[in-house]
């Protein structure tokens, strides 16, 4: 198997809503949409799909689920320049940037249909493949 692309796809009440809150503050743009459709693209990042809850494409056990307990995570080069960016666009900040004992400086928003962002940088010096830090931190006292 050659996986060409990735994308997620996520199950929302407000499609418009969802996709307008990613372009306007992640920097994805519209590449499809249609009647409760939309699909998001970066080059530098795995396609978000956005499905209208309720829609006949979804399997039926699935189709009035809400998109939960996911969180969209992206790392990214410069958390503060971003924190600020998204302050002046007066996005939704769900989490203040914060560091986590592992390394992980992050922050969150949430869109319109409770989605959460979570943008992230790492505090400790990254392996070069964007997944988190090059040693395993130490356990024990």
């Amino acid at each position: 198997m050659k996986i060409t692309s990735t994308a997620i796809s996520l199950t929302v009440d407000d499609v418009p809503a969802s996709a307008a809150f990613l372009a306007k503050h992640v920097g994805f743009h519209e590449a499809m949409a249609a009647e409760g459709f939309a699909s998001l693209v970066r080059e530098d990042a795995a396609n978000v799909i956005f499905l209208q809850r309720g829609i006949e494409a979804l399997p039926e056990g699935f189709r009035d689920q809400h998109a939960a307990g996911v969180i969209l995570a992206f790392t990214v080069t410069d958390l503060e320049a971003e924190y600020a960016r998204l302050q002046r666009e007066g996005a939704p900040l769900t989490m203040p940037p914060r560091e986590e004992p592992w390394g992980e400086r992050l922050l969150q928003v949430t869109d319109p249909n409770g989605v959460v962002v979570q943008l992230v940088a790492w505090a400790t010096p990254s392996t070069g493949d964007g997944h988190g830090p090059a040693t395993t931190p130490a356990v024990g006292p």
